[in-house]
């Protein structure tokens, strides 16, 4: 996994980490501010990482989406012929939230939003106000970190819709001040505006599901590489059954969804973690007459597996998989579809076709996004001070690995307990 950053004094600096099952850790960083970062520059340093990883340790390369990403990993891909470059999914739906955010109404209503709870929180009054109208409940204040956070900006905002309709018609706030105000007056025009909450019920209908995949793919500890491709059909088919089958209140947002999956989203490693994962290859059968689909996997086993007897000892496994026979038709096996992790199901079930579960726990360990890569870099703020940067420089990468493998650990063990899209969990210094 690879992600530049730049921290609040400009230097440009690459972080590369190694993820598996066990979660991820930082390897090194590099200084990348004294060249280019050329889309042949960044293929150079992710092929010397690869290299010293080893190439038969890595399955995957996985980036965010920048052009020079993208360039670097074409040109690692045509290098490497038996692993995969892929972009940061998360970036992606990240994207294609930004890109429905975009549409005029949409963005009026998010730029209502923000002004309302940006209005709200400017003032000491305001907020003591708002506290005492909505139980001390608290709205999300927008974030630039990243776009999901209007979302949640937008959803806070509804959920006190009532609460904030009558503080805005209380006589406490006719009476104040802030009422009297350009700013104040404003606020309590955009709150009596009916098509504002009409908007924000259609952009939470159209945002709601595609965040719950972002939430899928930002989850460490069950990687989501055998859940993504079925996640994004289930994305489009709640918002299809929203707006109650009318075609014409959501077209234009899928073609928003499927402009962004088509060129950057959709990979054969999502295909074959999507034929691999037991919970929906034996629930629904037309998975393996899918003609998509089992091309992807077939695309895995030619790239990933470079000896062509095991490929051949595969696809013959494969029927045994197909037809749940040896330990795939076992009573606990079939009770486990749906409740162990996809790799864990084929670590324990899947001995009858060894070179088919070392392949599917492979490719079903995988993540989806450079997570790892984005987060914690307040850690590089705290270590590289002025009065730091005299240490040797070994010493300096010594703490930097101690400290970032230290909160990555610790982030892994609050998997549960966070929100990895909630502005609250995303570090203050992460562009």
């Amino acid at each position: 996994m690879s992600d530049v950053w730049t921290d609040m004094r400009q230097k440009s600096i690459i972080n590369f980490m190694v993820n598996c099952s066990l979660g991820t850790m930082f390897v090194k960083s590099i200084y990348a501010s004294s060249f280019i970062r050329s889309g042949e520059k960044t293929f150079e340093l992710l092929d010397k990482f690869v290299e010293e990883i080893g190439e038969q340790n890595v399955i995957q390369v996985i980036t965010d989406n920048g052009s020079n990403y993208v360039l670097a990993g074409e040109l690692l891909q045509a290098k490497r012929e038996h692993l995969y470059w892929t972009p940061c999914a998360a970036h992606c739906i990240d994207l294609m939230l930004e890109d429905i955010g975009k549409i005029s109404y949409i963005k009026m209503t998010l730029e209502r939003a923000i002004f309302l709870v940006g209005f709200l929180y400017s003032h000491t009054g305001t907020l003591n106000m708002m506290r005492g109208f909505t139980s001390n409940k608290e709205l999300v204040r927008y974030g630039v970190t990243r776009f999901t956070t209007s979302f949640l900006t937008l959803q806070s905002v509804f959920r006190q819709k009532h609460n904030l309709i009558n503080m805005l018609t209380s006589n406490k706030w006719v009476s104040s001040k802030w009422a009297k105000d350009a700013k104040g007056k404003r606020a309590s025009d955009i709150i009596s505006m009916s098509f504002f909450w009409n908007q924000i019920v259609y952009t939470l209908k159209v945002m709601s599901p595609l965040v719950r995949v972002l939430r899928l793919i930002y989850n460490e500890k069950k990687p989501a590489m055998g859940y993504i491709y079925k996640a994004m059909d289930r994305a489009k088919e709640t918002i299809q059954k929203s707006f109650g089958g009318n075609e014409e209140k959501y077209k234009h947002i899928f073609a928003i969804i499927d402009k962004r999956w088509e060129c950057q989203l959709h990979h054969p490693l999502h295909a074959a973690g999507h034929f691999l994962n037991p919970e929906f290859f034996y629930k629904d059968s037309s998975i393996k007459f899918n003609v998509e689909v089992v091309s992807g996997l077939y695309q895995c086993i030619a790239r990933l597996v470079p000896d062509i007897e095991i490929q051949d000892k595969i696809i013959n496994e494969l029927s045994l998989y197909k037809k749940a026979e040896g330990l795939f038709g076992n009573p606990m096996a079939i009770r486990s579809r749906t409740t162990l992790s996809p790799a864990e199901w084929w670590n324990l079930f899947g001995n009858s076709t060894p070179n088919l579960q070392q392949l599917a726990i492979k490719i079903l360990s995988l993540t989806c996004s450079t997570m790892g890569c984005e987060r914690d870099l307040s850690i590089f703020e705290n270590i590289h001070t002025q009065r730091r940067n005299r240490l040797e420089h070994q010493r300096l990468h010594d703490l930097i690995y101690i400290k970032y493998n230290q909160a990555l650990k610790a982030r892994y063990n609050l998997q549960n307990g966070n929100d990895p899209i909630s502005s609250q969990d995303i570090d203050d210094s992460n562009e």
